[in-house]
């Protein structure tokens, strides 16, 4: 039989070993550098954390106008809520001086003897069982009867009352919901822009802030006595009516306010939040939200623009801002960027609205 013998191993200094090491040593010194050190990945271009970030302050801002939506949904509901609860709370105090009253009579007449025994139930605290009992509009007369009849109303409306509250809460706490999802949503996208911003020098992040070229006016008279003079800083042309002016020189003068998501006023603003105050402090009252803004007036073509006209931007109607002529307006932009002058063709047209 033959031997068996175990193949000969290479020893390390052989010419195979020295070929893999130096082939392995090539592939590292091309991942590491000739220096032995490790080469980062390249970071985004100041072009491409620009696309980003406006790409969050966009979502950002939709998520905004939600939230302000879901904010104002629930502030009404709130209100609603509470006046239920107040108005049954006044109806109980009626049923309870309606059943004092009914429980008054009955004692009197138990006293007497002029009722039976079951009349004791006006004084248990239970009008269910109380009124029940058939006998009861039989012995109290006309007068007590028509109480008897007005605290089943009373029961009636009350048990409406607290039914109509019971779903006025479902929707309360639905609009609550929605309020922290698109909080979320918003102090997420701004987080993420924020970091990209960080990484930037001071002028790359001055590039990716989006300075339109067109400068910032300087502020309008805080008194807004004269829109027409703020209208001629802009080069804009006259204001058509006195309450466009009062809030064309209301935007005039927030000029440099930042923006704050959720705000409305008076020392910070979102997009919606600045037109809704330009417009109350002229005496006019607009929704709270950009998509809810557009249907506020009367819906104009670009080329019928006129001052104080709202202008809408994003195909989910997302960005607005107050038109002040001559192809501009005044806008709360995004959390980069303070209340400013902008031309309206810096981003994409979806509408505008006439609301005076």
């Amino acid at each position: 039989m033959a031997a068996h013998r175990r193949p000969r191993q290479h020893p390390l200094g052989g010419p195979t070993t020295r070929a893999a090491a130096v082939l392995a040593l090539a592939g590292a010194a091309t991942t590491t550098g000739f220096d032995g050190t490790g080469q980062a990945a390249p970071g985004p271009t100041p072009a491409q954390v620009k696309a980003r970030v406006d790409t969050l302050y966009r979502e950002a801002e939709t998520a905004t106008q939600k939230y302000d939506g879901a904010k104002d949904a629930a502030e009404a509901g709130e209100h609603r809520l509470n006046s239920l609860r107040d108005e049954a709370a006044r109806k109980e105090q009626s049923l309870d001086a309606a059943r004092d009253a009914l429980g008054s009579f009955a004692a009197a007449q138990y006293r007497s003897g002029d009722i039976a025994p079951t009349w004791q139930l006006a004084l248990s605290g239970d009008p269910d069982r109380y009124l029940d009992d058939a006998a009861l509009a039989e012995r109290a007369g006309e007068r007590q009867a028509a109480t008897v009849s007005r605290v089943r109303q009373q029961l009636a409306e009350i048990e409406r009352l607290r039914g109509a509250a019971r779903v006025e809460l479902t929707s309360l706490r639905s609009h609550q919901a929605e309020l922290r999802r698109q909080k979320r949503t918003v102090t997420r996208k701004l987080a993420e822009a924020r970091r990209l911003l960080a990484e930037l020098t001071p002028s790359e992040r001055g590039q990716v802030a989006g300075a339109d070229g067109t400068g910032v006016p300087e502020r309008a008279s805080r008194s807004a006595n004269d829109a027409r003079q703020a209208l001629e800083r802009a080069g804009a042309v006259a204001a058509p009516d006195s309450r466009v002016a009062a809030a064309v020189a209301y935007a005039f003068a927030k000029l440099g306010s930042p923006y704050v998501w959720g705000a409305t006023g008076p020392h910070a603003f979102d997009c919606s939040g600045l037109v809704q105050a330009a417009y109350r402090s002229a005496g006019v009252s607009l929704p709270r939200t950009s998509y809810a803004q557009i249907d506020a007036g009367r819906r104009v073509s670009r080329s019928e623009l006129r001052p104080g006209d709202l202008v809408f931007f994003y195909s989910g109607v997302s960005h607005v801002g107050l038109y002040i002529g001559d192809g501009r307006m005044i806008h709360a932009p995004n959390p980069s960027a303070p209340v400013r002058v902008a031309p309206i063709d810096q981003m994409p047209f979806a509408g505008a609205t006439r609301v005076v």
